[in-house]
């Protein structure tokens, strides 16, 4: 498995990926993405929105078939190798970020999506997700 920056013809499949997997939102494909690739199939992605003063890891998800071989975690770690700046994200499974390098976030910025109640996944209680953040020295 092969973990990379998203090319201009990677886009599409990787956001039916995401579309597949309930992780697509309006402009994922003009976000900056990184894609895990298998024999020529796009099998994870994850995506670096700038809102901002902030950049905000999202859309990381692995195809099921494709799950437990480390494609997660080398995806944030890829993102994180190139992302300028803090990077936050809100989760519903901290315990996997924290073992990527992030805490939980004392301050939200202000341009964070979290601070809009139009923000929260339909059906998900806001009180489910964490907001957390990785610190770039």
């Amino acid at each position: 498995m092969r973990i990379r920056r998203a090319l201009p013809q990677d886009i599409p499949p990787a956001v039916g990926l995401a579309r597949t997997l309930g992780l697509d939102f309006p402009g994922l494909e003009g976000e900056t993405l990184w894609v895990a690739e298998d024999g020529g199939r796009i099998v994870g992605l994850v995506a670096l929105k700038n809102n901002g003063d902030c950049r905000e890891l999202c859309a990381l998800g692995i195809d099921p078939d494709f799950r437990g071989r480390g494609a997660a975690k080398a995806l944030v770690g890829a993102l994180m190798a190139e992302a300028q700046g803090d990077v936050h994200l809100a989760t519903v499974i901290p315990g996997f970020f924290e073992a990527c390098g992030f805490t939980r976030a004392r301050e939200i910025p202000a341009t964070f999506p979290a601070r809009r109640e139009t923000f929260w996944c339909e059906g998900c209680p806001q009180e489910r997700c964490t907001v957390m953040v990785r610190r770039k020295p």
